[in-house]
């Protein structure tokens, strides 16, 4: 009776076994990671907006960074046009990179127009690739996360791409031209208050030697303005310095022959060397032919110059302006007759040359700085403090950019940026 009893306990035993085991295993497979796979999370927070300070064209996207933001995984912006999307995942794809690229901190936005921080991501949608936004247009965009077979999509967000009237990123740029600006009044304000000293230029110092020896001989002077027209800045530095030389051979009554190769720098001379004689008050002495053209062509005028040495032997020779190969045949011939030779250039390959065969040579901006070192009017003179002090104000920023920047990486810090996002030109 005892052994039935116990027969009949056993299998009701195994029967509750058998029901209870698939549950528990069922339970088992859906608490258990290693046996349960968790559907991909898609990105959040995703945004989409025009892009900011362009001209049209562009969108930018904006999502938050995820846990699994790595090189296996990867991220897609999908686009359509217009605004009803009943299916995300039949979007086009327009781009597609690891997830742990294109962040906010990687992008050339400074930091007064960042829209977000600098962890999360971003990326901009422009016209190219397969890509055609309209001004004007409202166009879905989303983004969805990949991992394996596994892929993630957020909800789609609109937005409408349009050109901006103003460029945010640039207001650096303003700040700094209006900086250098009030530099440049307040030191011309200083130079006609009183005398601003400028550095001693041994060519320039030599100009008034030139000009009495070439009376003394009764010899002329032979300027030359360079192979440029009026609209680079070298002719026009020489145009200037012309004025001052020419105000001089008027005051000593000596001959000076400016030889052109193109007209529209020969008509500015005439004007400024009849001013230059009128100032002097010897305006009878002016010649209309002391101005006058040859050529255009570079080496034509090249041997009419020579020529002219050879015939006329000056007794100072000036080449201010810009040269090219024509530069050592002029200074050699100049140099074979036994005239005093003053260069001035901004051609840095033509310098070694000029550097040889002249007497003194103004070397880049000393040419620029001439005029105001010949007439120290106050406007000039405090014009060219103002670049000074504007040249020094760079440098300094450069030195401690460098160490700024320096720190930034070797400390791994984004507080660098902050200055030197002030000093950066973004497109």
């Amino acid at each position: 009776m005892k052994r039935e009893t116990f027969d009949v306990k056993r299998k009701n035993v195994r029967s509750a076994c058998g029901a209870i085991l698939p549950v528990a295993v069922t339970l088992f497979l859906s608490v258990s990671p290693a046996f349960a796979q968790t559907p991909l999370a898609p990105p959040q927070d995703v945004r989409a907006f025009d892009t900011p300070s362009d001209g049209g064209g562009s969108l930018t996207v904006l999502w938050s960074p995820a846990p699994y933001d790595s090189a296996a995984a990867r991220y897609q912006v999908l686009l359509s046009e217009g605004i009803a999307v009943p299916n995300p995942a039949a979007m086009k794809v327009v781009a597609e990179f690891p997830a742990n690229q294109h962040y906010v901190r990687e992008s050339k936005w400074p930091w007064w127009t960042r829209p977000a921080t600098g962890d999360q991501h971003q990326f901009t949608l422009r016209n190219g690739r397969g890509v055609e936004l309209k001004d004007g247009t409202a166009y879905s965009i989303t983004v969805a996360a990949v991992l394996g077979d596994d892929r993630g999509i957020a909800t789609p967000v609109q937005a409408t791409p349009q050109p901006n009237w103003m460029n945010w990123n640039q207001m650096n740029n303003l700040v700094l031209a209006l900086l250098f600006g009030g530099i440049v009044f307040y030191a011309i304000g200083t130079a006609r208050k009183r005398e601003i000293f400028l550095r001693r230029i041994p060519g320039l110092d030599a100009v008034d030697e030139a000009i009495g020896r070439a009376t003394e001989l009764g010899k002329p002077i032979l300027y030359l303005t360079g192979a440029h027209d009026m609209s680079d800045p070298s002719t026009i530095a020489a145009a200037v310095i012309l004025g001052r030389v020419a105000k001089r051979t008027a005051a000593y009554e000596t001959d000076l022959l400016v030889p052109h190769r193109d007209p529209i720098t020969m008509a500015v001379c005439q004007e400024i060397t009849k001013q230059a004689y009128l100032e002097a008050g010897k305006p009878d002495l002016y010649k209309d032919d002391s101005n006058f053209f040859i050529t255009s062509d570079q080496f034509s005028y090249t041997a009419a110059v020579d020529g002219i040495m050879l015939r006329k032997k000056p007794a100072a020779n000036f080449f201010m302006g810009a040269y090219f190969a024509e530069a050592l045949l002029l200074t050699e011939t100049g140099a074979s007759t036994g005239a005093i030779q003053i260069a001035g250039t901004d051609s840095d390959h033509q310098l070694p040359f000029f550097v040889t065969t002249c007497d003194y040579t103004l070397i880049g901006e000393e040419l620029y700085a001439a005029s105001a070192y010949l007439s120290r009017e106050p406007v000039q003179v405090g014009t060219l403090r103002g670049q000074d002090i504007g040249k020094a104000l760079i440098l300094g920023v450069l030195g401690i950019g460098t160490i700024l920047a320096t720190l930034g990486v070797l400390l791994d810090a984004q507080w660098p940026q902050l200055f030197l996002d002030l000093f950066k030109d973004v497109k």
